[in-house]
């Protein structure tokens, strides 16, 4: 429906409960109003459910971010000597396990000192998520911006914990709780990365939303970007089929396939790529980064090579997905990867 440009809050509130959406002006307006505390629950959820009953478009993605951004608490980058990019999806789909962390740190050893990760993440429903593996992989996910930053510079890669670099976002958590499920705000998390990064490689849980989330990220500024939707429905890449992606650049998305077997990568049974438990997840993740490419292990591995490559071919102009999952491999068993992990552990510390 078009946009009459409300003139104030209560009037923005009420075309969206109506079902009619905003231009990016009043979606920004509307969410720099939430995110300042100046909205009740109420009106919260009943804005959310309202947006997430018909969909958010572009414009409201775009609006909304712009917002978020303008409350975060920055990473500044300043000096690096490559390019900043994000391994950050959406949640919302079937678990597997901890794919863009694990693919995060590959592609921080690939290349030391020229691509740096800044690895933007939460904890899970499930509990498993990418702050949950961290801290058991020893990593401290609480550390201060300036141990983020001293992170980032000497192995590089840090991991920005979202509940510290939004803090204005808990003023939407009530509402978000009783909702119970995705909103607006499980795709803006993934566009509001705090390092301010220009590359991302993100996993969207919905086809529809992934195509949108696309176009909104070319229209932010993203220098180059790939946005993915797995198939079985991940919001990671998966070997078990062709994955739908959008490759964003020079301020378009373009709509392609990417399917794991052209890097020859076998396609494993889905239950091959779960786990069920933090346990179980640190476990993989350890074994992976040691090399071990036999069994379940190895079908993982495959799946995190891949995610990795994707990053690194996104982030450096010119490489390509082969070549770019040959490194991820050397970056696995070489150790480098192994020790970015222990760097990271070590530093994060303070």
């Amino acid at each position: 429906m078009m946009d009459r440009r409300p003139r104030d809050i209560p009037e923005v509130i009420a075309q969206v409960v109506r079902g009619e959406t905003l231009s990016e002006d009043g979606a920004h307006r509307l969410f720099d109003e939430i995110l300042r505390g100046g909205l009740g629950d109420q009106v919260i959820k009943d804005v959310l459910i309202a947006i997430q009953r018909r969909s958010p478009t572009v414009d409201e993605l775009v609006g909304a971010a712009r917002a978020m951004r303008s409350h975060l608490t920055p990473l500044d980058t300043g000096g690096l000597a490559g390019p900043v990019i994000d391994t950050c999806g959406t949640g919302g789909a079937p678990k597997t396990f901890n794919v863009s962390t694990i693919a995060a740190i590959v592609v921080a050893g690939a290349l030391p000192g020229q691509i740096f990760v800044a690895k933007h993440g939460n904890r899970s429903r499930t509990g498993r998520g990418s702050a949950e593996i961290l801290t058991a992989l020893g990593v401290n996910v609480d550390a201060p911006t300036s141990v983020q930053e001293a992170c980032l510079r000497a192995c590089g890669v840090c991991f920005c914990f979202a509940i510290h670099h939004h803090p204005a976002a808990k003023f939407a958590g009530p509402a978000r709780r009783a909702i119970g499920t995705p909103t607006i705000f499980n795709l803006l998390g993934p566009l509001t990365n705090p390092a301010g990064a220009g590359h991302q490689l993100l996993g969207v849980y919905d086809e529809d939303l992934a195509a949108k989330v696309a176009e909104a990220l070319a229209k932010l500024g993203s220098v180059r970007s790939l946005v993915v939707h797995g198939h079985g429905g991940l919001d990671e890449l998966s070997t078990t089929g062709p994955n739908l992606v959008w490759r964003i650049e020079a301020g378009r998305s373009i709509a392609d396939t990417l399917d794991g077997s052209d890097c020859g990568f076998a396609r494993p049974a889905p239950d091959a790529l779960t786990v069920d438990s933090l346990a179980a997840a640190t476990t993989l993740a350890s074994h992976i980064l040691m090399g071990e490419t036999t069994g379940s292990v190895g079908a993982c591995r495959d799946m995190v090579v891949l995610s990795a490559a994707a990053a690194l071919a996104t982030a450096l102009e010119g490489l390509t997905l082969p070549d770019a999952a040959t490194l991820a491999r050397e970056s696995i068993d070489s150790g480098r990867a192994r020790r970015t992990l222990a760097d990271l552990a070590a530093m994060s510390q303070g």
